[in-house]
């Protein structure tokens, strides 16, 4: 297929592009670069342009005669999104009803959506499923919900065939060490807890310690940046007309946060010093997945499930970024 990839130089984005390139189909992305890495992306493959730009949306997919769009593109930081809200509705809302536009325009109606956890808020029971009731309790969490709503109408209106992937906490990197996280700036835990090991920062800080968790500090599935990409791929197979279908993409496995910095500590060999610091806005206690559903019906099983598996490829990356 010919595939146009919003968001296609950011973190998910580029992994994502390279795993449909490998896999035959060809690829454009379309990104303004705002928070995405320019050397992700090959220049004759990127149309560069603002998600809100409905008309150069719709013109570059109908220049490339697109048969389908994987949307990646969004502002991901919880935190900022609590201080910062305007920026999330106007990127993440409008922007995604902007594609929307852009694809009813062009007559392209198969899209596979980067949705995440956070839709679900404070679950009423873990793992998750996805029948549990949306109730974010932070504005990117409600920015993916009513991204979610939308791709439900505009399936039901005007024949989309749509995707939404819940993503859990994306880790690790390409395990040639030639792409990973790159973000500025930084929130991820683990690339934070590697940028301390490689001495670009004192310390990290630990966000809470009182959470009604065995060890009072958060617990989050980790699933490795090439198992969401091959999803994404399982996930274009399987688009039907008409309908919104959502799958949870996790290991369904929790690690809290002090496990994850032993974790790290023991895959650099590097103390990694801690500080403390008070919890932080929109973060739930804890947040693992029920990955059935896309074993079931996408044929997707995760190829990483050890967490120091994980945060090998993410050390491999991070190593080259030291000069």
């Amino acid at each position: 297929m010919n595939i146009l990839v919003t968001g296609g130089a950011g973190y998910v984005g580029a992994h994502t592009v390279r795993w449909l390139e490998r896999h035959g189909h060809t690829v454009w992305v379309y990104d303004n670069l705002s928070r995405g890495t320019r050397r992700f992306v090959r220049s004759e493959r990127l149309f560069e342009g603002d998600l809100q730009d409905t008309r150069r949306l719709s013109d570059a997919l109908q220049q490339i005669r697109a048969d389908a769009v994987v949307h990646c593109a969004a502002f991901t930081a919880v935190g900022e999104s609590v201080v910062q809200p305007e920026l999330y509705y106007g990127n993440n809302v409008v922007g995604s009803w902007s594609i929307l536009e852009a694809m009813r325009t062009a007559d392209v109606r198969r899209v596979v959506f980067s949705s995440t956890a956070a839709v679900v808020g404070v679950p009423e029971r873990i793992p998750i499923t996805e029948d549990l009731e949306r109730r974010p309790c932070s504005p990117y969490g409600r920015t993916k919900a009513i991204v979610e709503e939308m791709l439900a109408d505009y399936a039901a209106a005007h024949g989309f065939g749509a995707i939404a992937l819940r993503y859990f906490n994306a880790a690790g990197a390409s395990p040639d060490g030639s792409i990973g996280e790159l973000h500025d700036p930084e929130t991820h835990l683990i690339p934070l807890l590697l940028d301390v090991a490689l001495g670009r920062r004192p310390s990290l800080t630990l966000f809470g310690d009182d959470y009604p968790t065995p060890d009072g500090t958060c617990i989050r599935d980790y699933i490795h940046v090439d198992d969401l990409a091959a999803a994404h791929l399982a996930a274009l197979d399987r688009l039907n007309p008409g309908s919104l279908a959502i799958y949870n993409l996790g290991t369904g496995r929790g690690f809290s946060n002090l496990e994850v910095i032993a974790a790290c500590r023991r895959v650099t060999g590097r103390p990694i010093p801690i500080a403390l610091g008070p919890r932080r806005a929109g973060d739930p206690p804890q947040l693992v997945a029920d990955p059935s559903r896309a074993r079931e019906e996408l044929g997707w099983t995760p190829r990483y499930v050890e967490l120091e598996e994980i945060v090998s490829t993410a050390w491999n990356w991070h190593r080259t970024l030291q000069d």
